[in-house]
């Protein structure tokens, strides 16, 4: 089956991976922050816009990405497709001057169709197909106890960061001197997704007249407001925090209650008219309200099963994208919320984001701060004058609901069961030996995974790597195509006893220099995906019939990304997950660290092609044949 630009093929991808030739922007030393009024504006308006690339360069370096993932009778059909889309006074001509007028016009020609196609419009689950989850290290707590009192450091740690977006002192970014758009750490609080007939939209209330002040506290699936702000407005105290929550979680001992946050786990057509009549109720609605206006969702799951020592990341891998099901913590979350931490009884923590404001890395900056906070946080036992009991969020269900309710229950579990979810620590090496060998840690690990595949397989894929546009003003990503000739090449020639090892050797040298020369590219605003995307969406927005190029089946199999994968660095010792975006697909997120590298491997059950284990051991492998290849094979002193 294949999936248009519509479907989830465009949709996981959208974590923004730094350069791999430089430093992942959010660990650059960033400038001191002092207060400037109108910082952010003044910084936002002094970066470029968005390029569009010249059409004769795009439609040559599409024909190029597809020489490794199409047969040659397609390649040779879809190339004379080209010719006549960019023949003089054709319709790529005219579709190229109503874009370039349109990126003359706008702050970021690309920005709102991206959203609205790759988000918004999109009407599968946002649960497992598009909001990623992230695995935090396990904290040293393995009760009710321990849970509140992390908790309270947490909360108290991303006040602290919020305090920097409310400033407009939050350190500007910086990847190899270019300042980066900041824009999407000030629409990841106080913002949440409204489930809508059609197509969804995303609200933020940071800006409002009022500001929210209070956050979502979840426990057994029942809803709280807890506000975390004294009168005279400064942030509760972790103290005061622990108070607070310790009473919420008194009030809701009940296990029976219907859990009406697994409503958010249906398919946004069902979840959109579920939402309509569950908020014609005036409780209803202003339950719904306080969540969506709420800074940031705290989700204090209850125990898990224990399991063996080598599948705790795993499973604190699955309650972070999905909760495990009805029966375990799926209905303990509201996944339309931007901003959901998850803190387990037994020590599992880590978040789940809603991917419409903003990718990877600004969360993982987030969290990086909130972690360092909560090692430096501490609780002391000095009273705490009496505060105001967090207020319950009271849900009338009628039979109807409770009916809508019972069948999210069945398709969340059906989902969760499909999802084949991965953790593995690679602890031979890390960025350090692709560095020894003057390599990028990025190429190094993407042609690994091109190498895997091919072990599994016998071919090469289209696979996707998000490469951030951050160095424009809104931008969000483009796709950096980590199956290319030369990794074509290198993948044929490695297990080929006939070939030399200097011959592979040079094969893996030509193979990660492609790669990072295609990222550097597509961080420039020069890569093909979202240009193509914007000269089919010009094609709709004029009525045209929709050219030739965009129906071709050499299209469907370059966005069919049987690897979707990304890069989101990180000081904590963390990795994210995310599930395939195609059914016989894999996902794949990994965080390179300095001597060891955390993946997390997605599969479906359901399809018999895939298996995320298989996956994850020949990557291993291939990781390790790499550094064997390149120890065994002295290189000439250039």
């Amino acid at each position: 089956m294949m999936w248009g630009i519509y479907s989830r093929t465009m949709v996981k991808v959208g974590m923004a991976k730094p350069c791999a030739l430089l430093k992942p922007c959010h660990l650059v030393k960033p400038v001191s922050a002092t207060r400037v009024p109108g910082r952010y504006l003044t910084h936002q308006k002094g970066l470029p816009t968005l390029p569009v690339p010249p059409l004769h360069q795009t439609c040559e370096r599409y024909l190029t990405a597809l020489e490794p993932i199409v047969e040659v009778d397609e390649l040779k059909h879809t190339t004379e497709l080209i010719e006549e889309f960019q023949k003089p006074g054709g319709v790529g001509e005219r579709l190229q001057k109503s874009l370039e007028r349109r990126a003359h016009n706008t702050d970021n020609w690309l920005s709102e169709w991206w959203v609205q196609v790759a988000y918004l419009d999109y009407r599968l689950p946002v649960v497992v197909h598009s909001s990623p989850g992230l695995v935090l290290p396990r904290v040293n707590f393995n009760d009710k106890q321990g849970q509140i009192r992390f908790a309270a450091k947490l909360i108290a740690g991303v006040l602290d960061f919020k305090t920097m977006i409310d400033n407009e002192t939050l350190p500007v970014e910086y990847l190899g001197g270019n300042p980066l758009c900041m824009n999407q750490y000030y629409q990841v609080l106080s913002s949440c997704r409204i489930p809508g007939l059609k197509r969804d939209s995303v609200v933020n209330h940071a800006k409002s007249s009022i500001p929210p002040k209070h956050i979502t506290v979840v426990h057994n699936s029942q809803f709280f407001v807890l506000d975390v702000y004294n009168s005279d407005g400064s942030p509760l105290d972790t103290d005061q925090l622990c108070v607070q929550l310790e009473k919420i979680c008194s009030s809701s001992k009940q296990t029976n209650m219907d859990p009406v946050g697994i409503l958010t786990t249906l398919d946004r057509d069902s979840w959109g008219k579920t939402y309509n009549s569950l908020i014609k109720d005036k409780t209803n609605k202003e339950s719904v309200s306080a969540i969506q206006r709420s800074i940031f969702t705290v989700c204090l799951d209850g125990q898990m099963p224990p399991v063996s020592d080598d599948m705790l990341r795993s499973c604190a891998a699955v309650q972070m994208l999905h909760g495990g099901g009805s029966q375990w913590n799926s209905g303990n979350r509201w996944f339309d919320k931007t901003l959901q931490f998850i803190i387990g009884e037994d020590g599992t923590c880590g978040a789940n984001y809603e991917h419409a404001p903003a990718e990877g890395p600004p969360i993982v900056a987030l969290i990086d701060h909130v972690v360092e906070y909560t090692k430096k946080s501490k609780i002391t036992e000095s009273p705490v004058k009496p505060l105001p009991m967090p207020q319950k969020l009271h849900f009338n269900v009628t039979p109807d609901i409770k009916k809508d309710i019972e069948e999210a229950k069945q398709k969340m579990n059906t989902l969760a069961q499909d999802v084949d979810l991965k953790v593995v620590v690679f602890d031979h090496f890390g960025k350090n030996v692709p560095k020894t060998h003057k390599m990028s840690p990025d190429a190094f690990i993407q042609v690994a995974l091109q190498l895997a595949y091919y072990r599994m397989y016998g071919q090469s894929c289209a696979t996707y790597e998000s490469a951030s546009l951050r160095m424009f003003r809104l931008g969000r990503t483009d796709t950096i195509r980590s199956a290319s000739t030369a990794s074509a090449s290198f993948v044929k020639a490695f297990d080929d006893p006939t070939k030399q090892n200097t011959e592979k050797v040079d094969l893996l040298d030509k193979a990660v220099k492609a790669h990072r020369w295609y990222t550097n590219m597509a961080i420039s605003g020069q890569a093909i995906d979202r240009h193509l995307l914007g000269l089919k969406m010009q094609a709709m927005e004029e009525k045209l019939t929709m050219p030739k190029v965009f129906t071709d089946n050499s299209y469907s199999k370059a966005l069919h990304y049987l690897l979707s994968t990304s890069q989101v660095p990180s000081k904590t010792d963390c990795v994210m997950c995310f599930g395939p975006v195609v059914p016989n697909g894999y996902g794949v997120c990994y965080n390179p660290m300095e001597s060891h590298i955390n993946f997390a491997v997605s599969s479906f059950n359901t399809c018999n092609e895939t298996n995320a284990a298989h996956l994850a051991q020949a990557v291993k492998d291939a990781l390790l044949d790499m550094r064997t290849l390149l120890e065994q094979t002295p290189r000439a002193k250039l």
